[in-house]
């Protein structure tokens, strides 16, 4: 048995050594701290715009967007229709909405993020337009500085020769196809699903009658609580395309669920119509004909998705721009088919359904040739009892377990044949 002695050394060494972890524990954790706060500190930190205004009529036009530091900018120009793009580093946008109502030579004017790093202003003309006189003034103060934009009406052959002087196929983000997406796929034998948010950055989609919420937030948080319940599913990977506000093209979208091998294609959306009446959720699917006017006009308004941010057509990658509905894509369509009819399946008597909620039309979105896709418009943005419900946590959970639900049935029967 150990004498009095030598258990007060044995304590005074084990109170020593504690103390040794406390401190190193200490200093590892200021290290984990020091580290992250290195990590910020490298982050840029974004531009303020603060204020903006507009003015002039159908011959000139200025736009001033007041910033709180010097901002560094370039401008493009797209046609078809006529746009002109003003490209940014990344930027804070704390404008009010109507500091830049679109007026004079200008009939929509967008703004927002492209991406980490960018950020983009869409001025879209009523006709062919050029940038007269473009600036950056300091404040008097020298703490604020304006960005001066002086535009003025020209010919169609003037604006054609802009066009061909340029050399600008569209920024580097929007067509960079090989990004990382939020969650790699770590199980090559599992089925793979590729969950898009549609919408975001620049391009906000449909607003809110009620509250004003934009789609693009509304499609993110239903998205992430989507692929939270798909991981929760046995042999069952799940991704975002977007974990964040930042704008994707609609190829690059398509091309990032190629590349992650996505068994399926989901993306979310919920729109805006005229007729606030209608409300409830419809599952789309891909043809080259549309089921009728209101999926004609949905896939019509989606697919000005990349128009609206200003990115031309031509910087879509060749090989999703030559897809088209043919005999090499209809085993893919009758997979998307039968995925739409088990999610219909699966939400009937459990929420609201449109009227023959399976529908179809041309959404550039669900051109991939080799994976089924859906386009899930969850409801409308313009009804005001789907918009209470598109904001509520609780519903969110209980339809991204039906679709849950929806995939494991569509899973076994593909398997089943083959699939």
């Amino acid at each position: 048995m150990p004498s009095a002695k030598r258990l007060r050394s044995l304590r005074s060494v084990t109170s020593w050594c504690r103390s040794l972890r406390v401190i190193a524990f200490a200093f590892a954790a200021m290290t984990v701290v020091q580290d992250a706060a290195d990590v910020r500190a490298a982050e840029p930190i974004p531009l303020l715009a603060f204020g903006a205004r507009i003015a002039g009529d159908d011959a000139r036009t200025r736009i001033v967007v007041e910033f709180d530091r010097k901002p560094e900018f370039s401008i493009h120009y797209v046609g078809n229709p006529v746009r002109i793009i003003v490209d940014l580093p990344q930027t804070s946008f704390g404008l009010k909405p109507e500091s830049l109502e679109p007026r004079g030579l200008f009939d929509a004017i967008r703004y927002g993020g492209m991406g980490v790093g960018t950020s983009r202003l869409v001025l879209s003309a009523k006709g062919p337009v050029e940038v007269s006189h473009a600036e950056v003034k300091a404040e008097e103060d020298g703490k604020s500085f304006r960005l001066i934009l002086d535009a003025e009406k020209i010919d169609q052959a003037r604006f054609d020769e802009l066009l061909g002087d340029q050399q600008w196929t569209g920024t580097v983000r929007a067509a960079k196809t090989d990004r990382p997406v939020a969650a790699a796929v770590k199980n090559p034998s599992a089925f793979v699903i590729a969950v898009d948010a549609g919408h975001g950055g620049i391009d906000t989609g449909a607003i809110g009658t009620v509250t004003k919420t934009e789609e693009k937030h509304v499609t993110l948080a239903f998205a992430e609580e989507l692929v939270a319940t798909l991981k929760r599913e046995a042999g069952v990977e799940a991704f975002l395309t977007r974990d964040r506000d930042e704008f994707l093209s609609l190829p690059q979208r398509v091309q990032i669920a190629r590349q992650k091998g996505a068994n399926l294609f989901i993306s979310v959306h919920a729109d805006t119509l005229k007729q606030k009446d209608i409300r409830g959720a419809t599952v789309y699917t891909i043809s080259d004909k549309a089921s009728d006017h209101l999926a004609a006009n949905l896939a019509e308004r989606e697919n000005l998705s990349d128009e609206i941010a200003g990115v031309p057509l031509e910087s879509e990658p060749a090989e999703v721009a030559d897809i088209l509905i043919d005999l090499t894509r209809r085993e893919t369509q009758a997979f998307s088919v039968n995925l739409a009819r088990t999610v219909v399946s699966s939400f009937e008597g459990q929420i609201k359904l449109i009227n023959n909620p399976h529908r179809h039309a041309g959404f550039r979105v669900l051109q991939a040739p080799d994976v089924p896709s859906i386009l899930l418009e969850l409801g409308f943005l313009s009804n005001k009892d789907d918009e209470k419900q598109l904001l509520d946590p609780e519903w969110r959970k209980k339809v991204s377990g039906l679709l849950a639900v929806a995939v494991r049935r569509y899973r076994e029967t593909a398997v089943a044949n083959g699939g």
